[in-house]
């Protein structure tokens, strides 16, 4: 007998589904756990003994060879069978800075989240080693590859190969790429000092590559990333991250007197695999920077204290009850930002406020936007009610996490979880036969287990169909910052 249902926006919501996504009852750690999984679902090249999304086989194991290099592995971007070096790079940043601030909150998950990030930096070494001459950052011709519905597995579009050099730079895809190794440079430091050293050694050439010769990416490459990740914030708030996230590493105050030199200006209430400024804001303004910073030979509290101020500027235009608010919100109550993947913009924005929570708690301290007092709690009230949007407290009912709750996006935008597995049919399927799976009413028969994908409408509609990619295909850079609030998460509400 179906339980009684009552109207929320007009739409019938059963008491069963509201006992399971509201309140203390979602299964943050479950979730957490799922997050973490996916990415496995996204891996090129030779997978592991391990793997657990076990539909997925071995691919790309011929990637660089055009240039007699060495690019197999890393991550296939989104639902297409691309590797595009600046949300890769974005990624690996992003899980790494989760496990830096909440992993002690992952238990048993720490190391399968640790194993994701190297995934990454293994590849990023690799496409890294032949600086300060090139740093490859795209394997595939997405013009090619984008007239396909095939497999990873069977690919027979050109694997071509992708680099910037000093003729032709790309100081964004190189800053970030700095950023991302160095990062987990920290998270390797104490459990495998050798790797991290050389994380960090190839972390300082990229950086210095990025500054010394200058430019967008999308400029020397604009035929094979635009429009796909385009650079269209330039190439100063990488640099102003690459170099955060090197002082962070280091401790050298170069990195720091840098960052600040920069000088990027404005706010912005985008963070993003292409916006970093918001991100750098936040991480330079922790309490023990600004302690630290107090006997400087750049001016004390007062040089670090505009990123601080910055970073709650930030935060002032994302909370839905601030008097300086410049994000929409859906009548459902989730950030609006853009119509193509928001989810991801929902996802950073969340650990953003996580994080600003975490550090705020530490040094206590609260903030003002207009009359609004901020404190921790109210940032991390409000970070809660956007990772319970996606995981199902919504008016469609909806968990937006493959594989999570009872209803979940069935038919997502992802090549290798619509077509048969190579262990259900053998034989290789081709570039244009795949479509007949794509164009399918029927579900994927294959769960990308905790897939986000790019989520529902300004209206709060969400069509689960694959042929609508701006909601239903999922991405790398949309996950990687919800592993870190759902760490969070579950230590708070599933311990």
């Amino acid at each position: 007998m179906a339980p009684p249902g009552f109207l929320v926006h007009g739409i019938l919501i059963s008491a069963f589904m509201i006992s399971c996504v509201s309140g203390h009852q979602i299964n943050y750690r479950d979730a957490l756990s799922k997050s973490i999984i996916f990415f496995q679902g996204q891996r090129s090249g030779k997978l592991p003994t391990n793997q657990s999304i076990t539909w997925r086989s071995d691919s790309g194991l011929s990637d660089g060879s055009t240039e007699n290099v060495d690019l197999r592995g890393g991550y296939y971007d989104a639902g297409d069978n691309l590797k595009f070096g600046l949300p890769m790079a974005y990624t690996t940043t992003m899980l790494a800075w989760s496990v830096l601030e909440f992993g002690k909150h992952m238990a048993s998950e720490l190391h399968n989240a640790r194993e994701a990030i190297r995934w990454g930096s293994d590849y990023l070494l690799k496409a890294s080693a032949a600086l300060p001459d090139k740093l490859y950052v795209q394997v595939g011709d997405p013009t090619a590859d984008h007239k396909c519905w095939e497999r990873a597995e069977d690919m027979d579009t050109p694997r071509s190969v992708y680099k910037v050099t000093p003729i032709n730079p790309g100081s964004d895809v190189a800053a970030e790429t700095a950023a991302a190794l160095a990062a987990a440079s920290l998270v390797f430091k104490n459990i495998d000092c050798q790797y991290s050293d050389k994380l960090l050694a190839t972390s300082k050439k990229a950086f210095a590559f990025a500054d010394k010769y200058r430019g967008k990416y999308s400029d020397s490459l604009s035929s094979v990333v635009c429009p796909f990740y385009c650079s269209y914030s330039g190439y100063l708030d990488e640099l102003q991250w690459g170099a955060a996230w090197l002082y962070k590493a280091t401790k050298n105050l170069s990195y720091l007197e840098y960052a600040k030199s920069i000088g990027v200006e404005g706010d912005s209430d985008t963070f993003s695999w292409d916006n970093k400024l918001p991100g750098t804001r936040v991480l330079l303004s922790r309490v023990d920077v600004i302690n630290e910073m107090q006997h400087s030979v750049i001016g004390g509290d007062e040089a670090v204290s505009g990123f601080r101020q910055q970073a709650e500027r930030f935060i002032c235009n994302v909370l839905p009850i601030s008097p300086s608010l410049t994000v929409k919100y859906t009548a459902g109550g989730l950030m609006y930002k853009l119509e193509g993947s928001n989810l991801q913009y929902v996802t950073s924005s969340s650990f953003l406020l996580t994080t600003y929570a975490k550090y705020l708690k530490k040094s206590k301290a609260t903030f003002t936007c207009g009359t609004l007092t901020v404190t921790p709690a109210l940032l991390r009230e409000q970070a809660k009610k956007q990772v319970d949007y996606i995981l199902g407290d919504n008016p469609e009912g909806m968990s937006y996490m493959v594989g999570f709750g009872e209803k979940f996006p069935k038919r997502i935008h992802h090549r290798g979880s619509s077509l048969p597995s190579i262990q259900q049919k053998p034989q290789a399927i081709g570039c244009d036969s795949g479509f007949q799976s794509f164009h399918s009413v029927n579900p994927n028969p294959n769960i990308l287990t905790g897939a986000i994908v790019g989520g529902p409408d300004e209206h709060d509609s969400f069509a689960d169909d694959r042929t609508n990619y701006a909601q239903s295909e999922p991405a790398t850079y949309i996950n990687a910052p919800l592993t870190g609030t759902l760490s969070y998460l579950a230590a708070s509400f599933n311990p």
